[in-house]
């Protein structure tokens, strides 16, 4: 039992700053990438010491790091729950981990349900807004609702023009559908904005297979 002294100086010792906060979950995340299991036991360590937010993300992070997705997703929404309540701004982050953590289980319509959770969010930028939007159109097409991919993807492209990713998406999608003229402008656009990258090269030349054209195909695929 804790002697009233030892208690009268606990609770004179001040909380960590945000600003140490934010420290020791930086230096937690790049432990969970070099070291995911030493990882978990910091977040642990951490949490039990009251860390908080900060140290139920490192958690999930650690967990991604070791594949353990299911784990990570429920670590991230269980978080981002509790982040929310709490007003804080680390729910919008937290919920877009479950969502791709989820995605990454192969759990297309729970990683949807968390990225709508983000977009329900007040205070979101425009950029940040695409991203998600950028997201769910992944896991749109994970889950077989490729119309749904598709309108998530055009809100993508608007609020986030200069991902290449988002305008690769939606070439694939439409070369899918057999809408090539739709298709060569994404992969055109995807192109410009990051010239050189194998994945883009490699669907521009499934477009041009599409349309016939074996020899801008082989070209592209080389």
């Amino acid at each position: 039992m804790l002697t009233l002294f030892a208690l009268a100086a606990a609770a004179a010792v001040p909380p960590p700053s945000v600003a140490a906060q934010e420290m020791r979950g930086a230096k937690c995340a790049a432990l969970a990438k070099r070291e995911p299991a030493k990882a978990i036991e910091e977040a642990q360590a951490w949490q039990s010491a009251g860390g908080g937010m900060a140290s139920r993300q490192c958690l999930g992070i650690a967990q991604v790091g070791l594949s353990q997705y299911a784990a990570a997703a429920a670590t991230f929404e269980s978080a981002a729950r509790d982040a929310q309540i709490a007003q804080n701004p680390l729910a919008v982050v937290l919920w877009m981990q479950a969502g791709n953590a989820a995605l990454a289980n192969a759990e297309p319509v729970r990683a949807r349900a968390d990225f709508d959770r983000v977009l329900a969010l007040p205070g979101l930028s425009g950029e940040m807004k695409g991203e998600v939007w950028l997201d769910r159109a992944r896991a749109g097409v994970e889950a077989g609702d490729i119309a749904g991919a598709r309108a998530d993807l055009d809100e993508a492209t608007r609020l986030v023009p200069r991902d290449p990713l988002g305008w690769l998406l939606a070439a694939n999608l439409a070369r899918k559908a057999k809408d090539l003229p739709k298709a060569f402008a994404a992969i055109r656009e995807a192109a410009r904005l990051a010239p050189g990258d194998p994945a883009i090269s490699y669907e521009a030349g499934n477009i041009a297979a599409a349309s016939g054209n074996m020899e801008d195909a082989r070209s592209a695929w080389r």
